[in-house]
């Protein structure tokens, strides 16, 4: 991924005048930049604002706000517990926002790169299934279950699993028809990956939700790639299971929309079961 920062830097000579006074405040404060209006960073560099939108265009940015996104990936590496970037005298305001800058950031990396034929050929065979299972350990055990409460409207029998022996025993007793999402950021844990040789020799469908070229990605039926700004060797996941919760949400709705508006009788009635159980909206 190009860092954006190191690439304002690489190319300041080739700057004019004007171009170089946007740069050099970015380059000073580049989080603050990230918080900047368009007007605001025009007036600390003493420049005009459609100057501001020539450096963004310059540096491969579809305006101002796509450019601060790209200047956040550059800063936005992980979360060390609770943030890499945090400073220890940071306010709660301002690591929040570092937070929050980070993880839209990463979604936005990922809305790119995601490849759209992938996810379609995920929505048809899950469609297909004739049942579901979804795998997760770690962090990516809640991305699992939260899977297995969208799909269970599906009339289509669904399970989530974070046990690896249990994993390993319905992956060995699976059969054609049965579909596996494996959750894995890295794609590199040794268990899971040989889950799915197990299940493919099974003759079941593996789709992985991984990172590219790993060994998980490697050895499923299909693998939707994704890359999170975070290294879940050192820190505790959180863009990444973002990402993953929002792929299984587009997954969900895409396999809502396959079944056609026949099917929203049946997930009518499964939210109206839920009346009963929650008190009345108060007017406000």
């Amino acid at each position: 991924m190009t860092n954006l920062l190191q690439d304002i830097q690489e190319k300041l000579d080739e700057l004019n005048k004007s171009e170089r006074k946007v740069a050099d405040v970015i380059l000073k404060d580049p989080e603050g930049a990230t918080r900047a209006s368009i007007a605001s960073l025009a007036r600390s560099a003493q420049v005009s604002e459609p100057t501001v939108n020539r450096f963004c265009n310059r540096f491969s940015s579809n305006g101002y706000p796509d450019f601060k996104i790209q200047l956040a990936l550059s800063f936005a590496k992980g979360t060390p517990y609770v943030s890499q970037n945090v400073d220890p005298e940071d306010t709660t305001a301002e690591f929040s926002e570092k937070i929050f800058l980070g993880t839209i950031a990463a979604l936005e990396e990922a809305r790119k790169k995601l490849d759209t034929s992938t996810l379609q050929k995920a929505i048809d065979l899950l469609s297909q299934a004739k049942q579901i299972s979804f795998f997760g350990l770690g962090g990516s055990a809640p991305v699992a279950l939260d899977a297995q409460h969208k799909f269970f409207r599906f009339n289509i029998p669904v399970t989530a699993y974070d046990d690896i022996l249990m994993q390993r025993m319905v992956a060995a007793g699976s059969h054609t028809g049965d579909v596996f999402v494996i959750i894995s950021y890295t794609g590199r844990t040794r268990e899971l990956v040989e889950i799915a040789k197990i299940a493919k020799d099974a003759g079941a469908t593996v789709i992985g939700i991984t990172a590219p070229e790993s060994p998980m990605s490697q050895h499923c039926s299909l693998a939707l790639e994704v890359t999170a700004p975070e290294n879940t060797d050192v820190f505790m996941p959180m863009t990444s299971r973002i990402i993953h919760l929002a792929i299984i949400d587009i997954l969900a709705t895409g396999v809502t929309l396959k079944r056609g508006t026949d099917f929203h009788h049946h997930l009518k009635k499964i939210k109206d079961s839920l009346v009963s159980s929650r008190f009345p909206k108060q007017d406000v």
